[in-house]
C-alpha cells in the first residue's frame, strides 16, 4: 500500500519550502538547460518546477496520482489525476518525464517506471528526484521529502537500471537542514556548495537522469498488465487530436474514465 503523501501546498508556500524549490530549479534546469519543441510530463507533484520550461516546451503537463492531494494547483499547468501505473498517454509520447515526489510515494516503483518507459519515445529521458536515505531530509515528516521511501544514488541506480534505463548522469540537492531560522536559510546557496565539497552523501535529495534503453526485452514475468484502475482525465490536459490513442480508448469504453486490462 502506498504512502499518502500530505502539505504539499503548504510546504513550498513556507519559508523552507521556498528555498528548497529554489535550490532544487537550479539543479534541474542545469541538467536540463533547453527543451525547446517537447513534450514534457511531471509525475508527482511538479508545479514548482514546470514552469522551468513552460514556455519553451511544445507541451507542459502534470500527472498527480491519488495518493497525492491535489488541492490548490496552479491553473497554469495542466492537470491529469490517474493511477501512476496507468498513465493516460500514448506509446512514445513524450520527450522528458519529471518525477518530484513521484517515487517514494509509488504503490509499486517497477511498474510505475516501466509505464514511464512506455511513454517515453525513443530518444526519452526521465529525471528522478527522491529523497536521500541518508540525508536529513528524509527523516522528518513536516516536510514532504519526509514521507513515502527514501533511496540512496545505488538503490536509484538499480531500480533505473532493472526498469531498463541507461544511466546519463547524476547529481544531489538540498544540504540545508530542514530546520532553523530565516538567516539561515539565506545561505542556502553557500550550503549546496559547502555540502557538494564536504559531505556529498548527505544531501537532501539524490537525482538520476536516465535515457530509455530501446533494445531491451520486456521480461515477462514484468509485462502483466496491472489490475483496473480508475483514471480522471482533464479535458484540457491533453488534447484529443495528440492523443488518438488515448481517444480511441474512450470512445470504445462509451466514455468512461475507466481503463481496463489490455
Amino acid at each position: 500500500m502506498s504512502p499518502e503523501v500530505h502539505g504539499l501546498p503548504e510546504f513550498y508556500a513556507s519559508a523552507m519550502g521556498l528555498v528548497a524549490a529554489r535550490r532544487l530549479r537550479e539543479r534541474l534546469i542545469a541538467i536540463w538547460p533547453d527543451l525547446r519543441g517537447r513534450n514534457v510530463l511531471g509525475l508527482g507533484w511538479t508545479a514548482p518546477y514546470l514552469g522551468l520550461w513552460q514556455a519553451e516546451a511544445q507541451r507542459c503537463l502534470s500527472l498527480v496520482p491519488p495518493q497525492i492531494e491535489a488541492t490548490r494547483w496552479p491553473a497554469q499547468h495542466p492537470m491529469v489525476m490517474a493511477e501512476e501505473e496507468t498513465l493516460p498517454f500514448p506509446d512514445r509520447s513524450m520527450d522528458r518525464v519529471l518525477l518530484v515526489h513521484g517515487l517514494e510515494a509509488a504503490e509499486n516503483g517497477r511498474r510505475m517506471m516501466r509505464e514511464v518507459w512506455r511513454v517515453l519515445a525513443d530518444d526519452g529521458r526521465v529525471l528522478v528526484v527522491a529523497p536521500n536515505r541518508r540525508g536529513l531530509w528524509a527523516h522528518l515528516e513536516k516536510t514532504p521529502f519526509g514521507q513515502g521511501q527514501p533511496y540512496s544514488m545505488g538503490q536509484l541506480r538499480r531500480l533505473l537500471k532493472r526498469q531498463l534505463f541507461t544511466i546519463e548522469q547524476h547529481d544531489t540537492a538540498l544540504y540545508i537542514p530542514p530546520f532553523g531560522p530565516r538567516p539561515l536559510m539565506r545561505g542556502s546557496r553557500l550550503w549546496e556548495r559547502m555540502g557538494k565539497a564536504v559531505a556529498p552523501r548527505l544531501a537532501g535529495l539524490v537525482m538520476i537522469e536516465a535515457s530509455k534503453s530501446v533494445w531491451a526485452a520486456v521480461p515477462a514475468s514484468e509485462a502483466k498488465s496491472p489490475a483496473r484502475r480508475l483514471v480522471v482525465v482533464g479535458d484540457r490536459a491533453w488534447p484529443r487530436h495528440h492523443a488518438p490513442g488515448l481517444r480511441a480508448a474512450r470512445q470504445q469504453e462509451g466514455e468512461t474514465d475507466e481503463r481496463p486490462d489490455t
